[in-house]
């Protein structure tokens, strides 16, 4: 009896490791079978990530930092006043330009009463010039008139030279008149033309001003979108250049994922088709998406120097081609997702 049961035993303990081994081989299959079915029947990638729109915010003008209002990482709506930059200086520059303007609007006051005065000088001239060709006519006809009494012996030769003498005298105040006139006409389109210079240089100086102003309003900076501040880049007291990026906008009114495909997946993959997507960040999560477009170009093309097949060291490397993917229901998920959150897309072909 002894000798069956140990027996038995030693049966027992070479039958329980082949049943531990068949079983971790059934399911080593079972699971590659599902791993085999899955690959065969879905496009996968991992190569992918979640995107939002990153709104920059920059400064316009240059100057020291006076306030800010916001920290790093808050939420912010468009609209809101994010930071002041010192706008003393470029105050006293716009007190200055004012009153030179206003000295621009005193010289086209003068000028313009300079031009008036000369419109009245022309108009004098002319009427001057009237009178004396009336009196120049009026001594010609006398002139006539007295040669033929001289002929006919009823005046005398002096009366003759005297009406010869007042018709010369009354010719030279004639050309005398002509030329005021055109004296007058040529300082006329002079003064004219000073009108028109000063009424233009008080225009330069108003847009100047205008620009000016509109400098001042870029000292307060304003949030342009809604969304969630990164990190904060400069702090008060701190001198900015024009251009200088302050902060950085997360703009949470858009999501999207962007995945890169290999270029041998794509014969599978289409616009409008529906896809799932894995958060690396919560696993347990189901999000469904669809593609909204395939970029023309492969992601190489983007780069900062695109590869060239022709430069002579050419190794083939399988392309990656991005992929957008709108979320189904983004909202739903506004609280969890991350601009640069790493997901998996699958696609079932």
């Amino acid at each position: 009896m002894d000798t069956d049961s140990g027996k038995e035993r030693k049966s027992g303990k070479k039958i329980l490791p082949r049943i531990i081994i068949s079983t971790v081989v059934i399911i080593a299959l079972i699971y590659l079978t599902k791993e085999v079915w899955y690959a065969i029947h879905h496009e996968e990638t991992d190569n992918a990530q979640v995107e939002m729109r990153l709104v920059p915010i920059l400064s316009r003008v240059s100057g020291y930092v006076d306030k800010i209002y916001v920290d790093d990482y808050v939420n912010v709506t468009r609209g809101q006043l994010l930071m002041v930059v010192d706008s003393t200086e470029l105050r006293l520059q716009l007190q200055e330009m004012q009153a030179d303007f206003s000295q621009s609007l005193s010289d086209i006051e003068n000028a313009k009463a300079s031009l008036t005065n000369a419109e009245a000088s022309l108009s004098s001239a002319k009427s001057n010039l009237e009178v004396t060709r009336i009196r120049q006519s009026k001594a010609a006809n006398d002139l006539n008139r007295d040669k033929k009494l001289f002929e006919g012996n009823a005046i005398t030769k002096r009366q003759v030279d005297d009406s010869q003498s007042n018709f010369d005298v009354t010719n030279k105040q004639l050309e005398t008149s002509q030329i005021e006139v055109r004296v007058a006409e040529t300082r006329l389109e002079v003064l004219r033309s000073l009108v028109g210079k000063a009424q233009a240089q008080a225009d330069v100086k108003k847009a100047r001003i205008d620009q000016q102003k509109l400098k001042l309003s870029y000292c307060s900076i304003y949030a342009i979108a809604d969304g969630k501040l990164g990190k904060r880049n400069v702090d008060q007291g701190q001198f900015i250049q024009s251009g200088t990026p302050l902060f950085t906008i997360v703009n949470t009114e858009s999501r999207w994922v962007v995945a890169n495909f290999k270029e041998n997946q794509l014969k599978n993959l289409h616009q409008g088709q529906v896809v799932s997507i894995k958060i690396d960040g919560y696993p347990n999560l189901d999000v469904e998406g669809k593609i909204v477009s395939l970029s023309d170009a492969t992601g190489a093309r983007f780069s900062l120097l695109p590869p060239d097949n022709a430069t002579g060291n050419f190794v083939k490397v399988t392309q990656r081609v991005p992929i957008r993917i709108e979320i189904i229901d983004a909202e739903k998920y506004k609280d969890i997702l991350r601009a640069g959150m790493s997901v998996v897309v699958s696609a079932h072909i």
